[in-house]
């Protein structure tokens, strides 16, 4: 039997909440799958018309260029204040952060860390790839203990700068968090259970139940100076152990119950 183009199924392709526009990200990066994901995450549940969504300081400064709805920039660290005070004035509105591990974990914990108390409805998309990528490659507060950075040529020693922040596990038991999950984009079966977390904590939301995040473990092939090919498994040898993946907190299972 032969097949017309019209008889044929398209099964890819590129979301309606991206542009169409070249990637500025290094090779094997995960920044622009995590982009991918919230926005096929956004057209599944129709939210483009509503969505706002609040760039940082830092590889996700580029965030703004590739959604196809409304953005805003925020200064280092300050994501979640910003995405809290456009909630509060829309509330109607799909708001969230794209944000990585150095502004969201060092400069900006403060307001990661209330915004997640207050359980302000907003969505927080944090890619932690254990260092600060655009800058130079320096420590971050997620780089492992033994990491060599360009600010730890010997590799992190606790002692001095202290131990990686785990972020899931110190917001897991604030009341005003409505849904933590711990995801990867190093390998499809990862990145298929990461659309899932991140589908998932926009619906939490939507719903108005309370403050959300997904955290995404992510490869940087350019900061820790590794092939593609090599940082992907460097993930699940070196991140996973520390940073295990899973749900954290998820208050529709409570109520399921």
């Amino acid at each position: 039997m032969r097949l017309e183009v019209d008889d044929l199924k398209k099964v890819f392709g590129r979301p309606e909440s991206l542009s169409d526009k070249p990637n500025m990200y290094c090779p094997g990066c995960g920044h622009g799958l995590a982009h991918r994901l919230v926005a096929e995450a956004v057209d599944a549940l129709g939210l483009k018309d509503r969505c706002i969504g609040v760039a940082s300081v830092g590889c996700s400064v580029f965030a703004d260029d590739y959604f196809d709805f409304d953005f805003v920039q925020a200064a280092h660290g300050r994501a979640p204040a910003v995405a809290t005070g456009i909630k509060r004035s829309k509330p109607d509105s799909i708001v969230f952060t794209h944000q990585g591990d150095g502004d969201l974990a060092s400069i900006g914990a403060a307001e990661m860390l209330h915004s997640a108390n207050r359980g302000e409805m907003i969505t927080v998309i944090f890619v932690n790839n254990a260092i600060y990528g655009m800058t130079g490659g320096q420590m971050a507060p997620t780089t492992l203990v033994g990491m060599k950075t360009s600010t730890s040529k010997l590799g992190r020693d606790p002692k001095v700068a202290g131990y990686p922040v785990r972020v899931c596990e110190l917001l897991k038991d604030l009341e005003g968090v409505a849904y933590l999950e711990r995801v990867a984009v190093n390998t499809p079966a990862h990145v298929i259970k990461a659309a899932k977390a991140v589908r998932k904590a926009f619906e939490v939301q939507d719903e108005g139940l309370g403050f959300s995040l997904v955290e995404i473990l992510s490869q940087c092939p350019t900061g820790w100076g590794r092939l593609p090919k090599d940082a992907v498994d460097w993930v699940d040898d070196n991140m996973v152990p520390y940073y295990p993946l899973g749900v954290f907190r998820d208050v529709t299972a409570k109520e399921q119950k």
